[in-house]
């Protein structure tokens, strides 16, 4: 889509309502006089205006900059102002609303979380953003988790993760750094290798900086595609290079269940592992099929059964809406298996089509927006009625449908490491493959540095 700007120069925030709005369009300045189909957004005299014309048809909107007392208000408020007025020329002009009202952002929890602090209500919060009231009540929840769990921080704490870049098989939406192991099974040891050796560096930085970790994260890829000898190897390191006296949980992704065993679960249980993750997606083996998984939804059953009997493990299920084949009922039954099985948490997520994945080339396989929305509705429903509460939340670019990621959580089973990584409370220390560290400069910024991407490229790094 062509863009014109008069009196700002904005990008960022009129990309950001572009890909909410016409996720499929990607933005043009071609400069000039505007023509064609366009959106033209103006600023002036406190007042944001936005004329949108497309497919011969046209539509305009405005919206008033409200006060601010300082100029980085002033940005905020101008750019807030201009998504206003497009978010409201693209609803006149016939785009229907989307989930989140005009909220743009990936963490809406943390501005809610702002909002509270100002003594505003969710009411002000989905008046401002034109989110619908269930979904700002949802955040409101999410919210309030987020500040418990900031208030419950000392100096000094922060959180670990992990990476482990390989999978049996890549998934059809997968598009992390993970590799199925089949194909890479010679760099897996050579990894775990240059793995181990970040792991000594920055535990010895960590430590003499005065950091302890509150919150462990192994994640992927899968973590449990290493051998029990492997994992011991990783755990031992863990424990022997930073103070874990802090720690208050231990989560490992062993999200496929074709890489649980009983051996590796007890070397898990042996050096302190308090959470899991045993991730179906779905409980289909038509959709497990078609997007790309080699295990059964009894195999899902099985691991579980596993976990279960090899120790006193919280356990976490993620669950996608979205994906191919599935439909409205079909999520319905997948929820009415996990519901039963009655995991400690319960993440819902929503297919977000991403750059790199199959089905970023393959939309004609996925199901339509309202069945999404059915899917996601239906667990929010169900998960309240059986007794979970949400207590995290964020989005994704290119979700289907525009709707969120949920984790929930039955009894006082929060999982720490993802309201710090998500909402960004603390530091995060992250090792491996693409692994990204986020440390708060003097400014109260956010910087990240970020490993490289591949396993070779991480390997020759590590080792040099």
């Amino acid at each position: 889509m062509k863009l014109f700007f008069t009196g700002h120069n904005y990008k960022y925030a009129a990309e950001q309502m572009l890909l909410t709005l016409f996720p499929a369009e990607r933005p043009v300045y071609p400069g000039g006089a505007p023509e064609g189909d366009r959106t033209e957004l103006r600023l002036e005299n406190g007042e944001a205006s936005c004329v949108l014309v497309r497919e011969g048809r046209t539509a305009s909107a405005e919206a008033a900059v409200r006060p601010y007392d300082s100029d980085r208000e002033r940005v905020r408020q101008e750019q807030h102002a201009l998504k206003m007025a497009f978010y409201r020329a693209a609803l006149a002009w016939g785009v229907p609303k989307p989930a989140w009202g005009a909220l743009t952002g990936v963490k809406p929890g943390k501005l809610m979380a702002r909002y509270l602090a100002e003594g505003k209500t969710t009411e002000d919060f989905a008046r401002d953003f034109d989110v619908d009231p269930d979904r700002a009540a949802l955040c409101e929840v999410t919210a309030r988790h987020t500040i418990a769990a900031k208030n419950s921080l000392h100096p000094g704490d922060v959180g670990l993760y992990v990476g482990i870049p390989f999978c049996p098989t890549r998934c059809a939406y997968c598009s992390f750094i993970s590799n199925a192991v089949g194909k890479n099974a010679k760099l897996v040891e050579p990894y775990l290798d240059a793995l181990l050796s970040e792991i000594e560096r920055t535990g010895r930085r960590a430590k003499e900086s005065g950091q302890r970790p509150v919150a462990l994260y192994l994640g992927g890829g899968t973590p449990t595609t290493l051998d029990p000898a492997q994992l011991e190897r990783l755990c031992k390191a863990l424990a022997a290079h930073f103070d874990l006296s802090a720690l208050r949980e231990y989560t490992v992704e062993a999200g496929r269940p074709d890489t649980i065993t009983a051996e590796k679960l007890a070397v898990l249980k042996d050096h302190g592992v308090t959470r899991v993750s045993v991730n179906p997606q779905t409980m289909s083996d038509e959709v497990l099929d078609a997007i790309g998984r080699k295990h059964t939804a009894q195999d899902v059953l099985d691991a579980l059964a596993l976990v279960r009997r090899a120790g006193d493990f919280q356990v976490n299920m993620d669950l996608i809406a979205g994906l191919p084949k599935d439909t409205a009922k079909g999520f319905s039954r997948t929820l009415d298996v996990v519901l039963e099985l009655a995991p400690e948490n319960i993440t819902v997520h929503t297919l977000a089509i991403k750059n790199g994945s199959y089905l970023a080339e393959r939309p004609e396989l996925l199901p339509g927006a309202e069945a999404v929305r059915h899917m996601v509705d239906e667990a929010a429903e169900r998960l309240r009625g059986a007794g979970y509460v949400p207590y995290y939340l964020y989005r994704q670019k290119y979700m289907s449908g525009g709707f969120e990621n949920v984790g929930w959580r039955r009894g006082g089973t929060v999982n720490l490491y993802n309201i710090l990584m998500m909402e960004e409370l603390s530091p995060i220390l992250a090792m491996g493959a693409g692994a990204s560290t986020k440390l708060e400069g003097p400014d109260g910024a956010v910087y990240r540095h970020i490993n490289p991407k591949y396993p070779k490229e991480y390997i020759e790094r590590m080792t040099r």
